[in-house]
């Protein structure tokens, strides 16, 4: 994906801001997820780094609707961040003095029960954690956001309370998306699809679900969305190891555009992550294995 910049969920100081760092290319804030996914698709912007899914609060779905059902876009790349979140405020603030609470409506979700402990204090979704940061400081309303400690130092707030999700090992994955490319195979990949269902009837998960374990491909999430054509019409998301330009990936999907009234294809691209450099070595040294053994037998082949 070369050419051009690279969009993320602005303003400065967001989670996506820190994330896209690790991409080194020149990168750009945009106001909402539906807008940075519409600017890739217009080639406004050569790709777009979006929030897919984190540890607590699950799938994010105006990422992987837009995906789903809006564009057709492929996902080229994953950054797995570890999420901390704090209460910012106006410098001098008092924790006590705060009434209302800023945020992106997945990071309330991720400190639910910090907050249920603030007595009289109102929630108020946002755009993104930076623009929640970026409200507050522009207001002497007894406000605060939640946010990531960058966007404190960005907007000069200070941090009233530190590290405020409910769970420990809070973590969010990021994808690139672009609009032509799809990655290259590493050998150690995954393959993000959508089934959708011609008739809802008793087995046709299990049918789906049977051809990915009798060419023995490891699921590594499954999830249902709804269609928006009628109350209990659902399309299942599938995300798996292999890329499609391995033949057995190459072989399951066929077989699943034969049979299914529709599949989406999102994409394969390289797993991240602290195993992932490891396994990647040990399938390509299998691989380059299985090709000299092959090709032994092959030179024993008589005319």
């Amino acid at each position: 994906m070369d050419g051009g910049p690279i969009g993320y969920l602005g303003p400065e100081g967001s989670f996506s801001h820190d994330a896209v760092g690790e991409l080194d290319a020149a990168a750009v804030p945009v106001a909402t997820i539906p807008d940075l996914l519409a600017e890739v698709a217009a080639g406004t912007l050569r790709g777009a780094l979006v929030p897919l899914e984190n540890a607590i609060e699950g799938t994010v779905s105006a990422t992987i609707d837009g995906l789903v059902f809006d564009h057709d876009l492929y996902i080229t790349r994953e950054v797995v961040r570890p999420i901390h979140l704090h209460l910012l405020a106006r410098p001098g603030r008092d924790l006590g003095e705060i009434r209302a609470v800023y945020s992106y409506p997945h990071a309330l979700a991720q400190c639910r029960g910090f907050l249920a402990s603030l007595e009289g204090v109102a929630t108020v979704p946002t755009t993104s954690t930076s623009e929640a940061a970026r409200l507050v400081a522009s207001s002497h309303e007894p406000w605060a956001a939640v946010g990531s400690a960058l966007a404190g130092q960005l907007f000069g707030l200070a941090v009233v309370a530190g590290d405020i999700e409910d769970h420990a090992g809070n973590a969010t994955r990021f994808v690139l998306v672009g609009r032509d490319e799809v990655a290259a195979p590493t050998g150690h990949d995954r393959t993000t699809i959508v089934c959708f269902q011609s008739a809802d009837r008793p087995g046709s998960l299990y049918g789906i679900l049977g051809r990915f374990a009798a060419r023995e491909l490891n699921l590594t999430k499954l999830e249902s969305r709804p269609t928006k054509r009628g109350l209990g019409d659902y399309c299942f998301v599938i995300e798996f190891e292999g890329h499609v330009a391995d033949d057995v990936v190459a072989d399951c999907l066929a077989d699943l555009q034969a049979h299914l009234a529709h599949v989406k294809f999102l994409g394969s691209y390289p797993v991240t992550g602290e195993a992932a450099t490891s396994r990647r070595a040990a399938v390509t040294a299998a691989r380059r294995s299985a090709d000299r053994w092959i090709a032994g037998l092959r030179a024993r082949v008589r005319d």
